[in-house]
């Protein structure tokens, strides 16, 4: 009972949190705030699959959470070094 709780609160709380950074991905004036907020919306997404597969107990959407923060963490790194030396590669 109280786990269905938790899980209940976790996951309403991480879909707010992921609608404030949509929020602020689609607000933002600098480069720099919006890959910050994609890369926040991309890691509570990681952390929501997360909360999933361990309350259906399937193992393929930690699959899904570790190929998405991979390429997550690749895009931030192509992006940050775009915006800092203006050029990807």
């Amino acid at each position: 009972m109280i786990h269905e709780i938790v899980f209940y609160i976790a996951a309403i709380w991480l879909t707010v949190l992921m609608v404030a950074c949509a929020v602020l991905l689609l607000r933002a004036r600098s480069l720099g705030s919006r890959v910050l907020a994609l890369d926040t919306l991309v890691l509570l997404l990681v952390g929501l699959l997360v909360l999933w597969s361990n309350s259906e107990g399937v193992p393929y959407f930690l699959d899904a959470a570790l190929v998405l923060s991979v390429l997550a963490f690749l895009g931030t790194l192509a992006a940050a070094r775009f915006y800092g030396e203006g050029r990807m590669f």
